[in-house]
């Protein structure tokens, strides 16, 4: 996913927001020497690509 990448999702209160996913994606793959071992096995649950 590109680093630009932004998800726009519409909340409960029918509010569109948007999330800068691909920055937030970039930013858990530079930092994953330092994520708890309990973080690193969530992200990997739902498909976190690590390289």
């Amino acid at each position: 996913m590109p680093r630009k990448h932004v998800e726009r999702i519409v909340g409960e209160d029918q509010e569109e927001r948007e999330h800068k996913l691909g920055a937030w994606i970039g930013n858990q793959r530079s930092r994953a020497a330092t994520l708890t071992p309990e973080r690193m096995e969530q992200l990997s649950a739902i498909g976190m690509r690590w390289a």
